[in-house]
């Protein structure tokens, strides 16, 4: 796995050289300027972004396109519900090349929202509505633990007395009431993809033709095989795509059989 994950960062330098423009200021903002850290890609989309982990994130969805290569093509006009939006990377760009599409994104995390809610201005994104909301099984107010100085990492998932904040939480069944079908669900929660989808009741995944998420194994008791089990009882194929630097990730996507 060490040779791998070596091989996967190494690959991966020609298309941050290639995929960003601005390569100066980046170099400048991280080193001298916090406050001017926006990256331009050669698709045309900005972002502003707080720290090389946030660059990397916006590396693998904008540019490797990692949800799209491991599960279908997207189509212009799709629903597309995103859970778990961070600083808005996935859903901005693919509302960019998809400007019929409707997608609903969540963020939880103040500080990403904020971000998320300037990086839709800052690219003149109108087909994206975002909310500040965790998904879960419940209604009501959730802890989103801070288990590390990477906002992407923030988990409602985890059973331990790690410092949090308290954030809203609406669940699944009531996204869904208020959406006649989910082309597209797309899911990056850092754990909370078990208890979202198995708290979910079968009306609400009937309406959902695709998934693509991000497993997290190891957050809770629960592994991406009982994802495959629970899914693949609900009528979906599934298909697995291991991440090539760290056993415990790795991307689950189902369809919905006719």
């Amino acid at each position: 796995m060490l040779l791998s994950r070596i091989r996967y960062y190494l690959t991966s330098l020609p298309t941050l050289l290639w995929g960003i423009k601005n390569w100066p200021s980046v170099i400048y903002s991280l080193l001298l300027d916090p406050g001017k850290r926006i990256v331009s890609l050669r698709n045309g989309c900005r972002f502003r972004f707080r720290t090389l982990m946030d660059l990397w994130i916006i590396k693998e969805t904008c540019l490797d396109h990692q949800y799209e290569q491991a599960s279908t093509v997207l189509e212009d006009g799709w629903t597309i519900l995103d859970i778990g939006a961070g600083l808005g990377d996935w859903c901005i760009c693919v509302a960019a090349r998809y400007p019929r599409t409707a997608i609903y994104a969540y963020e939880p995390f103040p500080d990403s929202f904020a971000l998320l809610e300037e990086n839709l201005a800052l690219n003149r994104v109108s087909n994206v509505k975002a909310f500040p909301y965790a998904i879960s099984s419940r209604e009501g107010s959730i802890n989103l633990h801070i288990v590390s100085q990477h906002a992407v990492q923030h988990s409602t998932a985890l059973k331990t007395d790690t410092p949090g904040t308290r954030v809203q939480s609406v669940t699944l069944d009531q996204v869904l009431s208020e959406i006649p079908q989910c082309d597209y669900l797309k899911m990056d929660c850092e754990g909370a993809e078990y208890d979202i989808l198995f708290g979910a009741d079968d009306m609400t995944l009937q309406k959902i033709k695709h998934i693509c998420l991000e497993y997290h194994d190891g957050v809770t008791e629960f592994s991406h095989q009982d994802l495959v089990l629970f899914l693949a009882r609900k009528n979906f194929q599934i298909r697995l795509t291991p991440n090539p630097a760290w056993r415990h990730l790795g991307f689950l996507y189902a369809v919905k059989n006719n």
